[in-house]
């Protein structure tokens, strides 16, 4: 049964393996006289080492029974491969550790799990990341800029009189005009640190990492530029065509900085887009803020 095993199976002692099924071979190209006498370490990727150091290391300590993890392999031909390991451990007579390993290839069940996930991050009329992805990007931006003491920006934008839109232009008008915006809106998002998101309703999000005030503003004005640029007609907008107002709130990190800065830096680009409303539209309005400290 173990030799036709469709996982690999495997008899670990003291750390070593002792024999190697040979499924091996077809579902990872590894060859299972070679693994004999060896730990397996170099058949893990790099970086999910620590998960199996763990494993090992609560083997050690004691901890028997049953241990499932996961992590990459590096297959025979030097690819990639998601593999489920179940370890079984157990004390001999006089004291040898014992595990029975059940490897188990699970790309394919991995893959459609970052698919769902990818989706489930996705705004699904826009494509545009969802607020989800937005929170999380928000949060992991600022704490990237306090670590290294830098700078970040935050860009709201509005679309000009969309309710009047919709109204002349009917919800299917309506939503061929946020998809074509956020197609725009999405080029300006250039870099890893930067992400374009589906705020709510007509508003996009913006967040731009390692970036200053001046820099922030001259993408906001892009935008600003290029989405005008569309010449997507609205009746209802003196201009004849559809515009955005944008906010820019810039931040700037310091020692000791508060981590709490997030919600203020999108409390203060809601404000700076307020403005630009008022102000007459189809304008960009921007704010600096310093991070004050815990004890400010």
């Amino acid at each position: 049964m173990v030799e036709q095993s469709g996982d690999v199976i495997c008899h670990v002692l003291d750390g070593l393996f002792t024999y190697v099924s040979p499924s091996a071979r077809e579902i990872f190209g590894w060859e299972p006289a070679a693994m004999i006498g060896t730990d397996g370490l170099s058949l893990v990727y790099e970086p999910d080492l620590p998960i199996l150091q763990d494993v090992l290391a609560r083997t050690s300590a004691g901890e028997l029974g049953l241990i499932r993890h996961q992590v990459r392999v590096i297959c025979g031909d030097g690819s990639l491969k998601w593999a489920e390991t179940s370890a079984h451990s157990e004390h001999g007579e006089t004291g040898e550790t014992h595990t029975i390993l059940v490897i188990r290839d699970i790309s394919d069940r991995k893959c459609v799990e970052e698919e769902l996930e990818e989706l489930a991050r996705k705004d699904g009329l826009t494509g545009l990341a969802n607020r989800r992805s937005f929170d999380e990007m928000l949060e992991r931006t600022w704490r990237q800029t306090l670590r290294q003491g830098g700078q970040m920006a935050l860009l709201l934008l509005d679309i000009d009189h969309f309710k009047q839109f919709n109204d002349a232009y009917g919800h299917q008008g309506g939503d061929d005009c946020l998809r074509t915006v956020a197609v725009c809106v999405g080029k300006f998002a250039r870099r890893p640190t930067d992400l374009a998101c589906r705020y709510g309703g007509e508003e996009f999000a913006v967040i731009l990492g390692e970036v200053g005030p001046n820099a922030a503003v001259e993408v906001a004005e892009e935008i600003r530029a290029a989405v005008a640029g569309l010449g997507i007609p609205q009746e209802t907008s003196s201009n004849g065509y559809l515009t955005v107002s944008i906010g820019v709130a810039t931040a700037v990190a310091r020692v000791g900085g508060s981590i709490r800065m997030p919600e203020s830096l999108l409390q203060a680009a809601d404000h700076a887009l307020y403005r630009a409303k008022v102000g007459g539209r189809n304008r960009v309005e921007r704010t600096v803020l310093i991070a004050p400290t815990e004890q400010s």
